[in-house]
């Protein structure tokens, strides 16, 4: 007596030798789709392979699923458009540019077209997460923008004013365009104490300034002093603390600060101590302060 087939799945024949729910091994990562979907896109890679008769010059892995030796993560997203023929993206997608190259793979050029970067009206990258943010190239970019900007409406403002001078029209620009926000800074910092007198101390210089807060603002204040190595992809509305000064002297980056109009409302500090040696008495503490600065 047969047994009932319980699989679930459409028996395949002869003249269709797939069955209605295929199994996919993608670089280890298992897909569970329809045939249907797989061949909705006439000429792509996935629709000359799912429509052969040959079925049997189709790899396989151990369990017998279909195995295609490409990115397992990035094929969710080719999966995803096979469905709808739509793109959808996390925000700040880091892989456009391998997905790009995975669409060229399965022969899908309208979705290599919607990944293609897009040229902003001043001929600049746009759209893309993976090409360098426009301020990481030019700091001040944005403030120089905005300030133009203002610029271009000071002419009227100041005829149409009585007694208005250009000097006062220009301050009033600048204050417009400066944004408001928080910028912290903190350090860790050492030294070490004898027994006898306090005199006896010996410091060691700051190692590094850290830097936290939005991108934008902390690209304004310090400009090209700032050193973007550990976050370099970091949208300019976002915030990071993984950023750090070139420079070590922390009046530098208070004066800096302060000229940008900043002005410090909080600070904290935390400290450990340890003896230097076992045969003395002399003790190495250890801090990390901070200073919060806020510019309304």
């Amino acid at each position: 007596m047969a047994l009932a087939d319980n699989t679930g799945c459409a028996k395949p024949s002869e003249e269709f030798p797939f069955p209605e729910i295929i199994e996919l091994n993608v670089g280890g990562q298992v897909y569970i789709t329809r045939h249907p979907t797989l061949v909705s896109v006439p000429g792509s890679l996935l629709w000359e392979m799912f429509t052969q008769k040959n079925i049997r010059s189709l790899a396989r892995d151990s369990k017998g699923r279909f195995f295609v030796d490409r990115d397992g993560f990035l094929f969710r997203y080719i999966l995803d458009y096979m469905r709808d023929q739509q793109l959808v993206l996390p925000d700040h997608f880091p892989e456009r540019s391998r997905l790009q190259r995975e669409a060229e793979y399965f022969m899908l050029p309208e979705l290599v077209k919607m990944l293609a970067p897009k040229l902003s009206k001043q001929n600049s990258l746009g759209d893309d997460p993976c090409q360098s943010d426009p301020e990481e190239l030019s700091p001040n970019a944005d403030a120089t923008r905005n300030l133009t900007s203002a610029s271009a409406t000071l002419p009227s403002a100041v005829a149409g004013g009585p007694g208005g001078t250009g000097t006062t029209g220009t301050s009033a620009a600048s204050t417009e365009v400066r944004r408001a926000g928080f910028i912290t800074i903190g350090y860790r910092g050492s030294y070490t104490l004898g027994r006898d007198s306090q005199t006896d101390a010996k410091f060691r210089r700051v190692a590094r300034i850290m830097v936290c807060g939005k991108t934008s603002l902390a690209k304004e204040v310090f400009g090209d002093t700032l050193n973007e190595s550990r976050d370099p992809d970091r949208p300019p509305e976002r915030y990071t603390s993984r950023y750090y000064l070139k420079f070590t002297f922390l009046e530098q980056a208070f004066d800096k600060l302060a000229d940008a109009g900043f002005h410090m409302v909080a600070c904290n500090s935390t400290g450990t101590c340890a003896f230097a040696h076992d045969q003395t008495d002399d003790r190495i503490w250890t801090s990390y302060t901070e200073y919060v600065f806020y510019r309304e």
